[in-house]
């Protein structure tokens, strides 16, 4: 079968036409998902903060006349031994979403635990729709780490 002078070639560029759209469309989608993995990361980020932020809360209303009424390590919020029988304000300390490790950020007074962050310098999402536990900063916030959860005073 012979082919006409003019159509020498057309089906091999529409070939690469296609790869390349497909390619972009991929990049794309890409994009898109580490987009929605991190904001599902940010949420989970969100409800450990809370959760450790009402645990010290709690470490602190629950505090035995004359003993310290911040913990100095997140494992106290684990296991009080404040107690003659130990309590649990918090089940375990969480791993970090953001950084995959149990280590966080803390905000102290002296030795006392007043708040705690990621370790994440990564820029959020999300500016909008905060618990109380994060404060007016959230929105503003260029890191994770300044993302401070403290327990809200009453």
């Amino acid at each position: 079968m012979r082919l006409r002078a003019g159509q020498h070639g057309y089906t091999y560029l529409l070939v690469l036409f296609i790869v390349a759209a497909m390619g972009l469309f991929v990049a794309r989608t890409g994009v898109v998902w580490q987009q929605a993995a991190q904001r599902e990361r940010e949420a989970e980020l969100i409800a450990i903060g809370v959760e450790m932020a009402r645990a010290l809360a709690s470490y602190a209303r629950e505090t035995p006349v004359g003993t310290p009424s911040r913990p100095t390590e997140l494992a106290q919020l684990v296991e009080d031994k404040r107690w003659p029988t130990p309590r649990r304000h918090l089940r375990k300390v969480y791993r970090d979403p953001m950084t995959g490790t149990t280590e966080w950020g803390v905000e102290r007074d002296g030795n006392a635990i007043l708040g705690v962050h990621s370790l994440s310098t990564r820029a959020p999402i999300r500016r909008d729709g905060f618990p109380p536990e994060l404060g007016d900063v959230a929105a503003s916030a260029a890191g994770y780490a300044e993302w401070v959860f403290r327990p809200v005073v009453d």
